[in-house]
């Protein structure tokens, strides 16, 4: 037994080597692709999340306790300042027209006419974002009627190491996740002072107004938001997977591969666009750079291992016997 235990081990470590030399010498040779440098414009973006939300959001409350009467106004509703947005009676007008309908449809009438009910008007022009009552609600001074919002904007949330570079009156694109095929352009106008801490990351509040507010709009959709921060209109551009360290650390290029020895070619980059960088030294419109292509390919089968069974092949044309 003990005998056949030493030469499981023997056939283990010679067939795991076999495949660690098999895989060694089939190792493919490292791909690369070239570009010419290029002088086109460049943009560089912050990109961000954050929120459609009114730019002034007022509630509206009664002036007094009572009942909603009637309900003249729906979420979405565009009003004035002074429009009446429902109409409620005061507890007293409550209680009279309570007893007065106990007395016949005459006296309703009467007292309903005489005592006239309370208007909730708008404060200002906007829109209605939000209706919390019903008819026939019972309400008091503190519940909140309706909300208005005078004009929806967008509210960005910025980390601090981008929010330096972030300027009133930049571009700013807008992508709804309820839209995304319907981009809205704006500006930024503000960024406040005070950031907010979550889970030891500081963000800062950058608020965007669009340039139009399309019909989609809805307070409280999220976005996706590139606030454009810097921009050229001529700077040397290389795709940013171009862009790697030389043996020292420093920041460079491939210019060449010479027996599969690339040949590095110190740079200084500038502004970042992503999957486009721009060179600031180092490189020449035209010039030729090189990098590894990382495209996908099909994982190519490793090779078998000597240890795992393996199932028995069936000969072709071979079937299944029939006791």
């Amino acid at each position: 037994m003990k005998k056949i235990l030493i030469a499981v081990v023997i056939l283990a470590v010679l067939g795991g080597g076999g495949y660690y030399w098999k895989s060694r010498n089939n190792k493919k040779e490292v791909r690369y692709t070239s570009f010419d440098v290029v002088a086109k414009p460049i943009s560089e973006f912050v990109e961000t999340t954050g929120a459609v939300s009114p730019m002034n959001r007022v509630e509206i409350h009664p002036s007094s306790g009572g009942r909603i009467e009637q309900i003249l106004v729906r979420e979405g509703d565009t009003v004035k300042t002074g429009e009446v947005l429902a109409l409620m009676s005061s507890q007293d007008r409550v209680a009279i027209l309570d007893a007065a309908r106990a007395a016949g449809d005459d006296q309703y009438e009467h007292w309903k006419d005489t005592y006239k009910p309370i208007k909730v008007l708008s404060p200002l022009d906007g829109t209605i974002i939000l209706k919390n009552v019903v008819e026939g609600q019972t309400v008091s001074p503190s519940t909140v009627l309706f909300a208005l919002s005078d004009k929806l904007i967008l509210t960005a949330n910025v980390d601090e190491s981008d929010v330096g570079k972030v300027k009133e009156g930049q571009k700013a694109t807008i992508v709804l996740d309820s839209y995304p095929d319907s981009p809205v352009s704006g500006r930024v106008f503000q960024i406040l002072d005070e950031g907010t801490n979550q889970s030891n990351v500081i963000t800062y509040t950058v608020k965007i107004r669009p340039g139009r507010v399309p019909s989609f709009f809805k307070s409280q959709m999220t976005a996706n938001i590139k606030i454009e921060v810097a921009k050229k209109n001529t700077a040397l551009l290389i795709p940013a997977a171009a862009v790697t360290m030389d043996p020292s650390g420093k920041t460079a290029v491939i210019t060449a591969v010479n027996d599969q020895k690339p040949v590095y070619q110190r740079v200084e980059t500038g502004l970042d666009q992503g999957d486009m960088v721009e060179i600031t030294r180092g490189l020449e419109e035209g010039d030729t750079i090189m990098y590894v292509d990382k495209s996908y390919r099909p994982q190519q089968s490793a090779g078998s291992n000597p240890l795992m069974p393996t199932r028995p092949k069936i000969p072709r044309g071979a079937g299944r016997a029939i006791h």
